[in-house]
């Protein structure tokens, strides 16, 4: 059988040295470093994001961040922060659990006990302190109208706890940055409280959802949607958030969503990277522990 082959140089290819690393020297930027990384998948990608966010931040379009709590329990409250006072978080949304962590990290500059050991008596989930504060900030600000992410910011921005200047919440309230928080009954410690009002939660909680809709509706037209670290809740609010705008003629394409988690998640892939994009923009999904590809984050928009 006789076979048929051509030169080489002919053939297009997917990898050429023009793709390659550079290595980092000693001395250089962070900038230098950024450029160096490969032009090849996720090193391409990573580099492309950044991009999108410098122009959304250029163009004035809002960056919205969707968080798990495990952002905060992995220290990352101060880079946040201080993204937040440079202008590259324009919004912020969390689950249930972000505002437990949140507040606890305010008060005792500590956090996250161990469940396994704790739950064996019952005493998981029962400090005193987190279930009176934040079940009576919820209940004051719904009887005020307010919804539960500014509930709990404003009474964390105007304590006197020890450690605030690390709360996500409070200097997002100090920024005037709007937090939303999106609770399923039940899934937070503070639901196992005497102090704790469904009626109260569910009011604030939905009146947070109205909040994050007109936020999104403002990602039309070359904004960010990042979610970074929740597996569940905040992808389906997501969904439903830009179901929601599109069924009432509202316009939102050519915006951009990425995923920073440490593994591949189904809802997060389908609700945040795939589904909810229009005919322009892009989605994204970064692998890699929070406590790095954060602060990475942070350097590349720095540099």
């Amino acid at each position: 059988m006789k076979i048929r082959t051509y030169p080489l140089a002919s053939r297009p290819s997917k990898v050429t040295l023009d793709d390659f690393a550079k290595p980092p020297r000693r001395g250089g930027s962070f900038s230098d470093f950024l450029a160096g990384l490969p032009g090849l998948l996720s090193a391409r990608d990573f580099k492309e994001f950044a991009g999108l966010l410098r122009t959304a931040r250029k163009l004035e379009k809002p960056i919205l961040w969707a968080m798990g709590a495990h952002v905060i329990k992995a220290g990352l409250s101060p880079v946040l922060i201080d993204l937040m006072k440079d202008g590259w978080v324009g919004g912020l949304a969390l689950n249930g659990a972000g505002i437990i962590h949140d507040f606890e990290l305010a008060f005792a500059g500590q956090t996250s006990e161990d469940v396994a050991a704790q739950i064996r008596d019952g005493r998981f989930g029962m400090a005193a302190e987190t279930g009176t504060f934040l079940n009576r900030a919820i209940v004051e600000g719904a009887a005020e109208g307010r919804g539960l992410g500014e509930s709990v910011g404003r009474m964390i921005a105007r304590s006197r706890f020890p450690y605030k200047k690390w709360s996500l919440l409070g200097a997002a309230h100090q920024l005037g940055i709007p937090v939303t928080v999106h609770v399923a009954i039940g899934t937070d410690i503070i639901h196992m409280h005497p102090e704790a009002s469904g009626e109260a939660i569910g009011a604030a909680s939905l009146r947070d959802f109205h909040l994050f809709c007109g936020e999104v509706r403002r990602l039309d037209g070359g904004g960010i949607f990042l979610n970074v670290g929740s597996a569940v809740i905040l992808p389906e609010v997501f969904l439903k958030a830009v179901s929601l705008i599109r069924n009432g003629g509202g316009r939102l394409d050519g915006f951009s969503t990425a995923v920073f988690d440490f593994i591949k998640h189904y809802r997060p892939a389908e609700n945040v990277v795939r589904r909810p994009l229009g005919k322009k923009g892009k989605g994204y999904y970064f692998v890699g522990p929070h406590e790095i590809l954060i602060p990475l984050l942070a350097a590349a928009l720095k540099g």
